[in-house]
């Protein structure tokens, strides 16, 4: 038993695995982050895991799409080999005298390959079928297609190593292959290298996998054994460049839909990089790495400070060109918000109002404004499932009662597709908004292409630029996502904002007030077609107001010198949805330059800009109206008392100062709008009524993540959510809402 033990622990698997966690503790980090998303311990809030467990490719989950992302993991884990190969395989010198070195390497460093291909099997197994809804005869096809894409490519690689083999052998000059078994050493670092193995090894796992004891070395020329390894180094590298080289390829070809790779499989590509680059910093810079790093990173500052470099986003349609910014500044913020403006702006809005007014039929008709709430693909979802159930509670008259629509995020990407349903039905257009199409395009991936963008061109080639409004723009993941939605939703949605002036004007469609939230100071950035000053500022002014200044921006007046009504739509629904790290943020072309993210960091349901823009017109809304209501549609349980930020663990000593105001931000924003809806009720004598649909999961273990893409099951499960009893009950109340407004019309 103890020589058993001994064996196993002096195998060399075992003595390569503990060599990893000494040595090679950064190369592991990117196992760990592979290991942890797989099993969804790690951005399982963001959707990460399903890029890998249902790789999607032409637009579904198929045996394509797996074979791409076997063939990927097979590069990752070749890359891994050859890394780690270059790193120690000095130390295991027996290597060098034994046929086919770099094959007997891989079997002997496959045990985290191996556990990691065994949990992604598992945990794809469970995913698949019981989250995307996958039939097993498909699920079956899928596997097939992983494996034959693995396979393929550790075969191909295995060809490519043997062939080096030979040519290494061949290229040997006369006498570097001799060897003496009598040899005696001649130095003492000569009698080291005799005497051990670099690192003690007893036995490895053979090309025909079997245990096969190590073989002494000493009798070979240190001459041969480095040439052995250099010229396998040589052709380990080579791969690596080859890799990195399809990446530039891919991101120069990724508009045509054949290109766009898994993202899963880009992420693994660039992993495969990433470890190669790790590998050669301290192959060839050892001790210097970390020195090397702090100068690159000073470099790309300064390119980056004097515009060398530029990496950031922009919004496009607006124009960079110009060399006349506007000053971000108080003052000249104040300046787009005196008296004279705002009454001109407040006159342009009442012209709307009546307009509206006009098409109600009524004397007094009832106010209709939405407000939706971010939350991703989710929110999309379940914003388009409940604008549809009203459109067929109303009898399709819902729209038409609606004067505003605002909100954030996913929900703002349904309502603006909807809103556009709209006006070309009312133009004509053979639409049924109805039609469960419309539910399934707006609920597409739109995480895949974001992802392979950031890998293929944000990180590998961001030197591709197309065209919009008459300006040129760099391709990014930005890009990548609102050209995905644009395909979503059937291109219907790519026009600049201006093309909705005049509906909007003639209230022939709602107004839209699209926002974001200024990174430097959040402040509200309001995107409209409309001129809106009214809205930058409270009416409530006091001794404080002067050093503060407006907290919303009307974004058309700040940028009017840079065509901002050429701002692509997309782009400002982008904008309203620019979720840290996952979007870019976009820079504007302000003095000093600003960026602008996502608007659930000042107002997740966009009730603070409704409340406000009745607070501006409450007298016009108390003349003209019979009442207000706000349908309020939340991609999240408010005040979510299932949801805990304490892990139970004395971590939470160290995490909680910083975790707690993350977790709770949604509910401290809740808090102050019901403060806010409190306060202004009064304004309107009881007339304001305010009614939440909301998705509430089933159980909490059903809940849909807040992310870029959702399963078939998580689809269903947002589409039963209207059937729960809070939503029965909130459609019943706006129904009466509704019909009691009419009632009271009819009677008078």
């Amino acid at each position: 038993m103890k020589k058993f033990v001994h064996n196993f622990y002096y195998s060399f698997p075992i003595q390569l695995l503990l060599l990893h966690f000494r040595k090679s503790q950064v190369l592991l980090i990117v196992w760990l982050i592979l290991f942890l998303t797989v099993s969804g311990n790690f951005m399982e809030f963001f959707g990460a895991n399903a890029l890998f467990l249902a790789p999607e490719y032409l637009g579904n989950v198929n045996a394509g799409g797996a074979a791409i992302t076997g063939v990927c993991i097979g590069v990752f884990i070749m890359s891994w080999n050859i890394t780690t190969f270059i790193l120690h395989s000095t130390r295991f010198r027996f290597l060098a005298t034994s046929s086919k070195p770099f094959f007997k390497y891989c079997i002997n460093n496959a045990l985290i390959p191996i556990s990691f291909l065994i949990l992604y099997f598992i945990e794809a197994l469970h995913f698949d079928v019981a989250k995307e809804l996958i039939p097993w005869p498909h699920f079956l096809m899928i596997a097939g297609g992983f494996l034959g894409g693995l396979f393929l490519l550790i075969l191909i690689s295995f060809v490519y190593f043997f062939s080096a083999d030979r040519r290494i052998v061949r290229t040997f000059e006369p006498g570097v292959l001799d060897f003496d078994e009598n040899k005696i050493p001649e130095s003492t670092d000569e009698k080291i290298l005799t005497d051990t193995f670099g690192l003690p090894v007893t036995n490895y796992v053979s090309s025909r996998f079997k245990i096969k004891k190590v073989r002494p070395v000493g009798h070979y020329s240190q001459n041969f054994l480095d040439v052995i390894f250099k010229r396998h180094h040589f052709s380990a590298m080579l791969t690596i460049l080859l890799a990195f080289l399809f990446m530039i390829f891919i991101a120069f070809f990724l508009d045509n839909k054949f290109f766009q790779i898994p993202a899963a499989a880009s992420i693994l590509i660039f992993f495969a990089i990433l470890i190669a680059v790790i590998g050669a910093l301290s192959y060839f810079l050892r001790s210097w790495s970390l020195l090397f790093m702090i100068l690159l990173y000073a470099v790309l500052n300064v390119l980056y400070k004097y515009d060398i470099i530029d990496p950031r986003n922009k919004a496009y349609g607006l124009n960079y060109a110009n060399p006349d910014r506007p000053e971000y500044s108080l003052k000249s913020l104040e300046a787009l918000n005196t008296e004279a403006k705002t009454d001109a702006d407040e006159k342009n809005m009442i012209s709307i109002l009546n307009k509206w007014k006009e098409k109600q039929h009524e004397e007094k008709p009832l106010m209709v404004l939405f407000d939706f709430s971010g939350g991703g693909v989710r929110s999309a979802d379940f914003s388009m499932n409940v604008l549809q159930e009203l459109d067929s509670i109303t009898n399709g008259a819902i729209m038409n009662k609606t004067m505003m629509m605002t909100g954030a995020s996913g929900g703002m990407l349904a309502a603006a597709y909807f809103r556009e349903l709209y006006r070309l039905k009312a133009n004509g257009a053979d639409i049924d908004l109805r039609n469960k199409e419309y539910l399934d395009n707006i609920s597409e991936d739109l995480l895949n292409p974001v992802f392979s963008s950031l890998i293929a061109r944000d990180l590998i080639s961001p030197s591709q630029k197309f065209t919009f409004g008459g300006y040129r723009y760099v391709k990014d993941r930005g890009y990548a996502f609102e050209q995905k939605l644009d395909h979503n939703t059937q291109h219907v949605l790519d026009k600049p904002i201006g093309f909705y002036s005049e509906s909007e004007k003639n209230a022939q469609i709602p107004l839209m007030i699209l926002s974001s939230t200024v990174t430097r100071d959040f402040k509200k950035m309001l995107v409209c077609s409309q001129p809106i000053s009214f809205m930058m500022q409270s009416e409530f002014k006091d001794s404080t107001s002067a050093m503060s200044g407006p907290d919303a921006i009307d974004f058309a007046a700040l940028f009017k010198n840079m065509n901002p009504l050429n701002l692509r739509m997309l782009t400002a629904l982008r904008m309203n949805a620019t979720y840290p790290y996952i979007l870019p943020s976009v820079w504007l072309p302000s003095r000093p330059i600003i960026d602008v993210m996502d608007a659930g960091l000042r107002d997740n349901t966009g009730q603070e800009t409704t409340l406000r823009f009745l607070h501006v017109f409450k007298d016009w809304v108390n003349q003209n109206t019979r009442g207000i209501l706000i349908i309020q549609v939340r991609a999240r349980k408010k005040g979510s008392w299932d949801d805990v930020y304490r892990t139970g663990g004395i971590s939470d000593i160290i995490t909680n100062p910083f975790t707690m105001m993350q977790t709770n931000w949604f509910r401290l924003q809740d808090y102050f709008e019901d403060d806010e809806i409190s306060y202004i009720q009064n304004e309107f004598g009881g007339k304001l009524h305010r009614v939440s649909l909301m998705y509430i999961p089933k159980t909490p273990e059903d809940g849909v993540p807040m992310n870029f893409h959702l399963t078939a099951s998580e689809k269903k499960e947002v589409k039963a959510s209207l059937s729960r009893e809070n939503n029965v009950e909130a459609f019943q109340q706006i129904k009466n809402i509704l019909q009691s407004n009419s009632e009271q019309q009819g009677n008078k």
